[in-house]
């Protein structure tokens, strides 16, 4: 569903990704994994058409993104959910959410999405006329991923789900994403929270310093010993 090859990628003259390559087949859980500015946010934001690539290449569904506009990609069903929520915090957690279905194809299914999303999320069905704003932080990070539901993913790319958030929150928001996949959405998952990232993840790869290390199945990683000594704490 996704092949990137060799992307490298510039901010003025730093050189934030060097010749990264990954791919994601249809239905998988992959994650990218890594410390604080491994250059994980760069790559879901070059995916997404945020940024620009130098060079190398991103292929989605067989289709060349590289004269493609982001909302375009959004059509094509390449959904990202950012890093700290950002939702919109003086409209209702409904009109949030409304606003993920803005393209022709979302819009046609947006009640039906609107209480798929509503199950997942029961509490987004409660609170559906207050103020983003007002939520806690687990239930704004419910949201954020309602939100990008809301707009048909085909691939569902999310950038730090469980940042900031306590530990039994963060269980039940790896349990929504493993919902999710089951629901057939694919999804690229970028997490500091490696242990549970590779947990759910069928594979996953090592970003650091903009260079993939390491990279294989999720079990295969967590036994990997530079894994254990960098990572996990082990």
């Amino acid at each position: 569903m996704l092949e990137i090859k060799n992307l490298n990628v510039f901010f003025g003259k730093a050189h934030i990704l060097r010749d990264v390559s990954v791919s994601v087949d249809p239905e998988e859980i992959v994650s990218v994994v890594g410390a604080n500015g491994a250059g994980k946010t760069t790559l879901l934001n070059t995916i997404s058409r945020f940024n620009d690539q130098t060079s190398g290449s991103i292929f989605f569904d067989d289709v060349c993104l590289d004269r493609v506009s982001y909302p375009s990609a959004v059509e094509m069903g390449l959904i990202q959910v950012p890093e700290g929520r950002m939702v919109f915090p003086s409209l209702t957690v409904l009109e949030n959410l409304e606003l993920g279905a803005f393209h022709k194809t979302a819009k046609r299914h947006r009640e039906k999405t609107l209480g798929e999303v509503y199950r997942i999320f029961p509490i987004l069905e409660e609170r559906r006329n207050q103020a983003g704003g007002t939520l806690s932080g687990g239930e704004q990070q419910m949201l954020a991923i309602g939100r990008g539901l809301m707009s048909l993913p085909r691939l569902l790319m999310l950038d730090e789900p469980s940042l900031g958030l306590g530990p039994l929150v963060v269980q039940t928001m790896f349990n929504v994403i493993m919902e999710i996949n089951k629901n057939k959405v694919t999804i690229l998952l970028v997490e500091q929270n490696v242990r549970k990232a590779l947990t759910i993840s069928s594979r996953g790869y090592v970003l650091e310093n903009g260079v993939i290390s390491l990279q294989g199945t999720g079990d295969g990683l967590l036994k990997d010993e530079h894994m254990k000594k960098a990572f996990l704490g082990l």
